[in-house]
């Protein structure tokens, strides 16, 4: 492979990335909802690019389960079943609780420090009924805490599920009590500042069984309950 081919394969990655970026802010914003089409040529256009990153981002996307492509029908935004979601929700519970097990002993001041950040844009979005700023101060919040574990395994299985749970918690987020939730992560973090492991997957544990309880009623109202994803 010449230089210049191997150049433009790297831009085309770092392209592709970009993309994928943007469409799944766009997803999770509800730019794109759950069933609307995304078609490759506006969006190429619209980003002034070629369609190439762009069908390579929607392949990405549809890893994650956020997206699905269909023979001569392009792609969607997926609508999955309320089932679908509660697993999900379920699993990430599991590696979250794993993941402050192992972050408690390594948080460090610098890590404190950003997730008062985050606790505290939590509740001036709730204040400002802002799901979005909610959202993101939420998955940051929940980043941090993964990060801290230096658990890579964990880490990567994490980013697989969490860009898809919370493009469907965004979507019933104005019926969800984001004050309280806002306090369920403070919890969690006067947890991890005492020290105890226990203590700290103890405060994990309620966040995920609080929040879960608010989401699936939510997600079964909006959500078809069948089982099947689209």
């Amino acid at each position: 492979m010449s230089a210049t081919t191997g150049e433009l394969g790297v831009s085309r990655g770092v392209l592709s990335d970009q993309v994928k970026d943007r469409l799944l802010r766009g997803i999770m914003e509800g730019t794109y909802p759950p069933g609307s089409r995304i078609v490759e040529t506006r969006v190429a256009r619209d980003l002034g690019t070629s369609q190439a990153p762009v069908r390579e981002a929607l392949r990405d996307l549809e890893a994650l389960g956020v997206v699905e492509i269909e023979a001569f029908r392009g792609a969607r935004v997926r609508q999955p079943s309320a089932a679908e979601l509660t697993e999900a929700f379920d699993v990430r519970a599991e590696i979250e609780m794993l993941a402050v097990r192992q972050a408690t002993p390594n948080v460090t001041a610098e890590d404190f420090a950003a997730l008062d950040r985050c606790v505290l844009g939590m509740e001036q979005a709730a204040e400002m009924k802002d799901p979005h700023a909610h959202a993101v101060n939420d998955a940051q919040f929940h980043a941090r805490v993964v990060a801290a574990s230096g658990n890579k395994t964990l880490s990567r299985l994490w980013s697989m599920l969490e860009p898809f749970g919370r493009t469907y918690i965004t979507v019933v987020s104005p019926g969800i009590d984001l004050p309280h939730l806002a306090h369920l992560h403070a919890d969690v973090e006067e947890a991890l500042r005492g020290g105890d492991p226990e203590r700290a997957v103890e405060a994990m544990r309620q966040h995920f069984v609080e929040a879960g309880r608010m989401l699936r009623s939510r997600w079964a109202s909006e959500f078809d309950t069948t089982g099947e994803g689209g």
